[in-house]
Parts: structure tokens; sequence; C-alpha cells
């Protein structure tokens, strides 16, 4: 599904150039589900945004199912992002004034999907929300702000779901029902690939890929972690 060779990305730091990420190499396969962990600077983030064709490599080949994504154009790129891959974000980025229902419903909206109203309530019914589907984001607490995030990624079934620090401002409990949530996506089928630097978290993946300085430091079964 996912091919990584030999993947860098360069910034510019005015003149100066920093490398964040450095000759980077795996794969991915369908249905897995994988942690992204590193300190702050490691390249997690960024190697998240490339994945999900937010941003471009430097260097380097990342093919995703069989697309070479640094050959496509941008209106390519777009509907790669907007039919195969769904994201979540930390800050949950929900419109505030727009209900549940809404925020889910957008994306359908904008892909001028028929019955949109009936698909965004299964999703928000698949993360155990489908009664608050009226309530606005305020009148929501965070752990059910995430259920709407994930609801609004899942809604146009993509094969892979980005989450970047999904429990990141989630308390303990609220954490493990968010990432319960993501384990019965990915029981479906559903490839999923979360950033964290939080080791419990990771723990309840299946595959952990450890980052520090732009580079792969292991790639492991998370229950090879403990060891």
């Amino acid at each position: 599904m996912i091919e990584i060779n030999n993947l860098s990305k360069t910034y510019l730091l005015g003149k100066v150039p920093v490398n964040a990420l450095t000759d980077i190499s795996f794969r991915i396969n369908k249905g897995e589900f994988i942690a992204i962990m590193g300190p702050s600077g490691s390249g997690k983030s960024t190697l998240l945004n490339l994945l999900g064709c937010l941003d471009l490599p430097s260097s380097g080949t990342y093919l995703l199912e069989n697309f070479n994504i640094r050959s496509l154009k941008p209106n390519q790129l777009a509907e790669v992002r907007n039919k195969r891959i769904g994201f979540v974000f930390q800050n949950f980025n929900l419109l505030p004034r727009a209900s549940a229902l809404e925020n889910v419903e957008l994306p359908l909206i904008y892909g001028r999907i028929k019955n949109s109203r009936e698909i965004a309530l299964d999703a928000l019914k698949k993360v155990g929300l489908s009664e608050r589907y009226k309530h606005r984001p305020n009148e929501l607490s965070g752990g059910e702000r995430q259920r709407v995030a994930i609801a609004r990624a899942i809604v146009n079934k993509p094969a892979i779901v980005l989450a970047d620090e999904p429990t990141g401002n989630l308390d303990t409990k609220t954490g493990k029902d968010i990432m319960n949530i993501f384990s019965r996506l990915n029981e479906e089928g559903t490839t999923i690939i979360i950033v964290t630097h939080e080791k419990d978290i990771a723990t309840l993946t299946k595959r952990i890929i450890e980052m520090i300085d732009g580079t792969i430091d292991r790639d492991i079964c998370s229950m090879e972690s403990a060891v």
C-alpha cells in the first residue's frame, strides 16, 4: 500500500538548510495499525505530512497504492487526499458554529456525494456519537470532539487514516477510548497511522516506528517495545 524509499525533506531556515528527514525507507501494508514515535524535532510530524500528501519530499520516492506521489499534479494530489486519506488532528479542527453532523458532512458536500446526511450520521454512529449529532463543538467534551473529528475522517471511507497526536489533549481514560475506536476501524480493514509521543498509547497499536533526528531508530512490533 505504502512504499517509502530514501525519502528526505529539507527546509530552508533563512538561507540555512535544515534536514527534517534523512534517507528514510519503509513499507506499510494494507490493514496495518502503526504508531510513529519520537521526541520533539525528530521528524515524525513532517513524515506524517508527507504521508498525507500535505507536503512533498525533497528527494526519494513515495508510492501510495502504486501512485508515485512526487509525480502527481496538484489537482491529483488533492483527489488522493480527499478520497484515499482521512485526517485526525490534535486540536480537532472543527467548525465552531456547525453541529457535529454538519462538521462530519462537510467532506461529502465538497465531494457532491448524494445522501450525505445519512452517510454522516452513520459515521457518527460508528464512533458512538449519533445521539449528539445536533450539538456544536463547544457543547461537547474533548473526547466527543475527537470522536466527531474521527467520524469526519472516515466519512469518505478512506483506505488510510492519519492521526497527529489524537490523544494529546485528552485525559488517560478518554485517550484509551479514542484508541479503541481506532482499533475497531483497523479491524474493519482501515490502515491507521498515528503520531504520538506517549508510549502507553503507542503500545496499543501493532507496530511502532521510532524516530530520532529525522531518521528511523527502530521499527518494531509493539509487543517488543516493552523489551
